[in-house]
């Protein structure tokens, strides 16, 4: 909880100076960001050791599964984040926190290729799920897995996404938001 309780405060401090997180959803920190990156610990194997975060922003999820892997004692981060400041942020983050975690401030299409064998890809809020795989697709290698947040359009995106993709999606509720998943993504192959 401590290093949560310090995040919270770096994101706070810097979110005065560059966008972190949309400015409406700051009174509903906790809920809307925290606890929604949170509850992908549950769904993240056991076993996993090498997590990418793509389109980091604020660090959601990325830095709240960094923390998670610091308690846990094993594992590592890999933040994938274009945007100069917002790596910055990041890397400030995972500093002062001494997170199992690193940021590769590139554009994803660019970084994926560079990253090897990853065991969990995590996304939030940031494309349709065709869009991701797409993305991903290097990463989610048999036997990784994809878990991204959706909204209520989830079994859309599903059934545009299997026009190029094959791939298994099994579904989560949000702990946070109705109408909202976790989406795990596994077995990705194009078609």
């Amino acid at each position: 909880m401590q290093d949560i309780d310090a995040y919270v405060r770096l994101l706070i401090k810097w979110q005065a100076r560059i966008n972190l997180v949309g400015p409406a959803t700051l009174d509903t920190l906790w809920s809307r960001h925290i606890l929604d990156s949170y509850q992908l610990i549950s769904l993240i194997p056991d076993s996993a050791t090498r997590i990418v975060d793509l389109g980091s922003g604020g660090g959601l999820p990325g830095l709240i599964v960094a923390i998670a892997m610091k308690a846990r004692g094993r594992g590592r981060v890999t933040l994938v984040e274009s945007n100069g400041k917002k790596a910055s942020f990041l890397r400030i983050v995972i500093q002062s926190l001494d997170l199992p975690a690193t940021v590769c401030q590139q554009r994803i299409e660019t970084a994926v290729s560079t990253l090897g064998p990853t065991d969990v890809v995590t996304a939030r809020a940031l494309a349709g799920l065709e869009q991701l795989l797409s993305w991903c697709a290097p990463l989610l290698k048999t036997g990784s897995v994809g878990l991204f947040h959706k909204g209520r359009d989830l079994d859309k995106e599903i059934v545009e996404a299997a026009i190029s993709w094959r791939f298994t999606a099994l579904r989560q509720p949000s702990i946070v938001e109705q109408e909202s998943w976790i989406v795990q993504v596994m077995d990705l192959a194009p078609r």
